[in-house]
């Protein structure tokens, strides 16, 4: 069994560069073991080349062009691991989306065009402040998810949003509790969870003055691998990694779910089991193809 393995960009790692890396080479190394013959490509050069000869893809790919040639290949039976309509539906406004319509816990948002100057959807967010998130992709800079005291502050996000020419943003209420970073492959036993401001792991430093320090409400970890899990189904990627709000009554709302992230915390005890739900998606290409031959002969 062949396989190969398209690299992130870097331009989608930011501060990640080296942990994206990591988890990638080692699911690689993993990979191996089930007896998978890996050849690795960068983003560049997978879209560089015209004749991609592989029926197995495992890919932490992001760049748009990758993300449709991949769903061109899997139309023609190739199997791609996470899938790229997968990858897409984690883009900010398709993920939100897909999470309220499947119904797992979300904040209150909507999805507006950026060039949006009105009041009323302010009017129906409570508490104090909100989220301001580009819709169209994941968040590159710093200034993709940013949070706005006031309303004056979320329409000159929206604005600035306009000049760089994202097309559409998602407006979201601000949830006060503990913020809590999850890893997880659907379909195993794998989950890992932590508090990000207690371990100093977070992008961007400046949130945690916004969200506040550690309170530890207690919650229901089980009930959150299962909403998790069934987030990542709804979104259909298989390595998934995410966020979540837990309130001080344990309840909890994921605020963002991601294909393929860096697993930094975990990585050691997550590649195997990352390696071994690729693995399991290869293995049914290759029985439904062995099959098919067999009906054809």
């Amino acid at each position: 069994m062949k396989a190969l393995g398209i690299h992130r960009n870097k331009k989608f790692s930011p501060n990640h560069i080296g942990n994206d890396e990591a988890i990638f080479l080692l699911t690689a190394e993993n990979l191996k073991k089930f007896g998978v013959e890996v050849t690795i490509c960068s983003e560049q050069e997978f879209l560089e080349n015209e004749n991609v000869d592989f029926r197995y893809i495992f890919t932490m790919a992001r760049k748009k062009k990758v993300v449709k040639r991949l769903h061109v290949l899997e139309k023609q039976g190739v199997t791609v691991v996470n899938s790229g309509f997968g990858i897409e539906n984690c883009y900010r406004t398709n993920m939100t989306e897909g999470l309220i319509n499947n119904g797992i816990p979300h904040p209150k948002c909507f999805v507006v065009p950026t060039d949006y100057n009105g009041d009323e959807i302010f009017d129906q967010l409570p508490g104090k402040g909100f989220w301001i998130k580009r819709g169209d992709f994941h968040a590159i800079h710093k200034e993709d998810v940013t949070f706005a005291g006031t309303r004056a502050e979320g329409k000159e996000i929206l604005k600035e949003y306009a000049r760089r020419g994202i097309p559409d943003a998602v407006i979201s209420e601000h949830l006060a509790g503990d913020l809590v970073k999850f890893y997880g492959v659907r379909g195993t036993s794998f989950f890992y969870w932590f508090y990000p401001y207690d371990n100093n792991h977070h992008k961007y430093a400046e949130y945690e003055s916004i969200n506040g320090q550690s309170h530890h409400y207690p919650f229901n970890e089980n009930s959150l691998k299962k909403i998790s899990d069934q987030a990542a189904a709804a979104l259909n990627v298989d390595i998934y990694g995410g966020d979540a709000i837990v309130g001080k009554d344990g309840l909890f709302h994921i605020i963002d779910l991601n294909d393929w992230p860096s697993f930094a915390p975990c990585r050691e005890l997550s590649a195997p089991f990352i390696a071994e739900r690729i693995f399991h998606h290869f293995k049914m290409n290759q029985i439904q193809h062995e099959k098919s031959i067999q009906i054809q002969s």
